[in-house]
């Protein structure tokens, strides 16, 4: 067994002696683990470093991702909340199957544990998580962007208990805005994503604001700040515009308007 504090603190350096596929076998295994120190800081690190870095043949990289889709369906949340992290490291490195992303929709829109932290499995994060693959694989040229909009959409207005906290609604609004900055979406393209915001928010339970519906305007606000200023895509040193800008925002102020008449 190695050591992956070790290699962690040694700046990720691939140890000798074994090889690499069965490291990363271990570190596969690893990353289903209740314990956050051993998932999180040792299997997750390693992996992801090791991908950026090359480690990986692309048959490596398409073999694990071919890993990764089965844990969606996993009894275990932080199985499931890993796997997309991994497949947007893969996808980010340059390996992309299109037999990846109906699994993780299908997890995406109906995933019920949405905890953000939880003080035995450390970081869970699923939409989170779920927003960093959208956004990844809303700027895949082999992607429907659109089919990431009403994901993101979707997954929003799903109903659900949980309020969300921990930056989650950040993360979402910037994978929706990266998705948006594709320049192949037309302005219905860029808007119509958001009709069932508008139909659903205009008609309101009895029982007022749902957790859902605070989700989706909180995410809402930040994809309008994002769309007004623009936003950092990948290693770009500078603002990327949304080509769409205007017709965003003023969707946005039509959506948010429902719900908040006294500033817009």
């Amino acid at each position: 067994m190695t050591s992956w504090a070790q290699v962690r603190d040694a700046g990720f350096e691939v140890p000798e002696g074994r090889p690499v596929g069965e490291m990363v076998a271990e570190l596969v295994g690893m990353l289903r683990s209740p314990d956050p120190v051993v998932r999180d800081r040792q299997a997750y690190s390693v992996l992801a470093t090791w991908i950026g870095r090359g480690v990986l043949s692309t048959d490596e990289l398409r073999a694990l991702g071919d890993e990764m889709v089965p844990r969606f369906t996993d009894p275990e949340i932080q199985a499931r909340t890993f796997a997309p992290l991994i497949l947007d490291v893969i996808v980010t490195n340059g390996v992309f199957e299109p037999s990846w992303v109906p699994p993780f929709e299908r997890w995406y829109v109906a995933e019920e544990d949405l905890r953000g932290y939880d003080e035995k499995l450390g970081w869970l994060h699923a939409l989170a998580h779920g927003a960093d693959l959208l956004g990844t694989l809303g700027q895949h040229a082999a992607v429907e962007p659109v089919q990431m909009l009403r994901l993101g959409i979707g997954r929003l207005l799903t109903p659900t208990p949980y309020v969300l906290r921990d930056m989650e609604d950040d993360r979402l609004g910037y994978a929706l805005a990266a998705t948006l900055t594709r320049d192949d979406l037309t302005g219905s393209d860029a808007t119509d994503w958001l009709d069932p915001a508008i139909r659903q928010l205009s008609n309101p339970p009895a029982e007022g604001i749902t957790p859902e519906v605070t989700n989706t305007v909180r995410t809402l606000r930040v994809l309008y700040v994002l769309a007004d200023h623009g936003l950092r895509v990948g290693d770009a040193k500078k603002l990327t515009r949304i080509p769409q800008a205007d017709q965003v925002k003023t969707k946005l102020a039509d959506v948010l308007r429902i719900v908040t008449p006294y500033y817009l």
